[in-house]
């Protein structure tokens, strides 16, 4: 067995070794942890953007490279391994995201309507349990949007991708995640701006730097 261990930049850090079983040849063996050394860190977050479970990312990381390790025999003819990685982990990600049941999407046209209530700041004892509160909101809203439109928003947020790189791994262009991306913002400052907060609250500047 062949175990490789990577710190994995964000909030949290792979608990466990990317575990891959050794194959008779040993050229893919290198190539493969290569992949695993140099973008163990990309699949991480892809995996934790879309299932926002720590626990969950490290099995669907675990599962892509376990993937890779099957079709290891295309390694030489992939032109872009990054891409190519990224394309493997958001599958794996939107499989288990599915298994786990997939949540009421919001219609493009419903997107005005209201959300319940959130307490302000000043109604709350803890200023960060009010931040808590508009974030636990702001991932609903996030998670009910249309797919078409969170998946380009979802992916745009992981640092280490290009709207190129985005544009690849959904099969789109980027002039098309670009507009995805602008519309899935618009909808959510739209329901944010609807939510009545309480003590005449505006919109906290999280909402607002969407």
């Amino acid at each position: 067995m062949n175990e490789v261990k990577r710190l994995v930049a964000g909030e949290a850090v792979l608990s466990e070794a990317v575990t891959l079983p050794r194959s008779q040849d040993r050229s893919n063996d290198e190539a493969i942890e290569d992949l695993v050394r140099q973008h163990s860190r990309l699949v991480y977050r892809i995996a934790y953007a879309a299932l926002r479970c720590h626990h969950d990312a490290e099995d669907a990381t675990q599962e892509t490279f376990l993937r890779v390790l099957r079709y290891s025999s295309k390694l030489a003819t992939v032109e872009d391994p990054r891409t190519w990685l990224a394309r493997i982990a958001w599958r794996v990600a939107v499989d288990r995201y599915k298994q786990r049941g997939r949540k009421r999407e919001i219609p493009i046209e419903d997107h005005g309507k209201p959300v319940a209530e959130v307490p302000s700041a000043d109604a709350l004892s803890d200023e960060a349990m009010h931040g808590s509160l508009v974030g636990a909101l702001l991932e609903r809203l996030i998670t009910a949007l249309p797919a078409k439109l969170r998946e380009p928003l979802i992916l745009s947020a992981v640092e280490e991708m290009s709207p190129r790189e985005v544009a690849a791994t959904l099969g789109i262009n980027e002039a098309a995640v670009r507009s995805r991306v602008f519309r899935a913002r618009q909808i959510l400052k739209e329901k944010l701006h609807a939510v009545p907060w309480k003590s005449g609250a505006s919109v906290p500047r999280k909402a607002g730097n969407l």
